[in-house]
């Protein structure tokens, strides 16, 4: 008995010493960044504090129980990643029917937590095209590997896109680019792709978009086509955001409330920072998650297998996408969208994901490292 608990003690030990510290550091200062903005809401926020703090905890033990786990069950075996993948699928199809929120069937309503599988089919197609492209690797120039790989991706992506989510829809399809451009697709190749999405973007423009849709797109162009229409949400976090100036609100003591902006807490959670925290503040901000994905990328780049690459790529993909998607809607330099910004914004579908993905990279460094 003794014995075995000194190899557990010392498995412990081995466990705790070679984990990631820095990286879950990283993650937990942007964390309590966007708590603390939160915070500055007054006393309505505490509903969202107290649930966004059941979120961190159980993102934060999904991330270290994943971390136990051997990542290379994915790297050898093809079945478990495709299980994955046919389980979102299925979450994706259980979508439909559920009951409309805004006029989108995105969540499965589960007690007081909605659960949103398009986030939860990011992870699984960067796990899959990971496997594939590895596998692949050799091959990846012939067409016919491009085709299969964005099979693999349309059919998620066409499920998300009729819920109807376009933005999730283009985050799949860039995290599958950017995917196929590591994995050392031919250029030409890849300026194919491009075309080919052009004219699906402009066929779509005329027989696919909503109204709301294109309304929001004219309202980036112009807000004030609409301002108190389409182009108020536009106007309001541009102003919410230009109020920070150098210092923010915090910084020099004006503490006059927030402009009201809609989804506070959410989409436009990155405005409500900014006039707090200001220009330093999102200076701070925009640092620590480019030291995030910096620590990914140094993590997997150290590690010899394409696998491993492949996945911390799409996983730093699919963080830079939603972050710099998110500032540029609040700054008013792209067109509003339903896109939380990476660790800042309240929402547990999309933090839950990126923890479950941080523990496939920490599995990855205890493995290789």
């Amino acid at each position: 008995m003794l014995v075995l608990l000194n190899c557990l003690a010392m498995s412990a030990f081995m466990y705790l010493r070679r984990f990631d510290w820095v990286l879950l550091t990283l993650v937990l200062a942007v964390l309590c960044l966007g708590m603390f903005n939160f915070y500055q809401n007054g006393q309505k926020a505490a509903p969202i504090i107290e649930k966004n703090f059941y979120f961190i905890i159980a993102g934060t033990a999904l991330c270290f129980l994943i971390s136990l786990t051997d990542y290379r069950i994915f790297r050898n075996y093809s079945t478990p990643s495709i299980i994955i993948y046919l389980l979102v699928i299925i979450l994706l199809l259980i979508t439909f029917l559920s009951s409309p929120i805004r006029g989108s069937r995105s969540w499965i309503l589960i007690s007081d937590f909605a659960l949103q599988a398009s986030e939860f089919s990011k992870l699984a197609v960067i796990i899959l095209l990971a496997k594939y492209f590895s596998q692949k690797h050799v091959e990846i120039y012939r067409i016919h590997h491009i085709i299969a790989s964005g099979f693999y991706v349309a059919v998620p992506a066409f499920l998300v896109l009729i819920q109807p989510d376009f933005c999730s829809t283009m985050i799949l399809v860039t995290i599958w680019l950017a995917m196929l451009f590591f994995a050392g697709v031919k250029r030409k190749h890849l300026f194919m792709i491009f075309l080919i999405g052009i004219v699906i973007l402009s066929i779509s423009w005329f027989f696919a978009f909503k109204p709301y849709q294109k309304a929001r797109i004219l309202a980036f162009i112009d807000p004030y086509i609409d301002p108190r229409g389409v182009g108020y949400n536009t106007i309001q976090t541009q102003t919410t955001f230009g109020a920070g100036e150098v210092f923010g609100t915090f910084f020099s003591g004006d503490q006059k409330p927030l402009i009201l902006v809609p989804e506070r807490y959410t989409d436009f959670a990155f405005a409500a920072f900014g006039q707090r925290f200001g220009l330093i503040g999102v200076l701070v901000l925009f640092g620590l998650v480019t030291a995030i994905i910096l620590r990914i990328g140094k993590i997997v780049s150290r590690v010899d297998n394409n696998f491993a690459k492949l996945f911390g790529l799409g996983l730093i993909t699919l963080i830079s996408v939603h972050t710099f998607m998110n500032a540029g809607m609040n700054l008013g330099v792209l067109p509003i969208t339903g896109i939380p910004f990476s660790f800042l914004s309240y929402g547990g579908s999309h933090f839950i994901t990126l923890m479950i993905g941080l523990g496939i990279v920490e599995s990855i460094k205890l493995k290789e490292q």
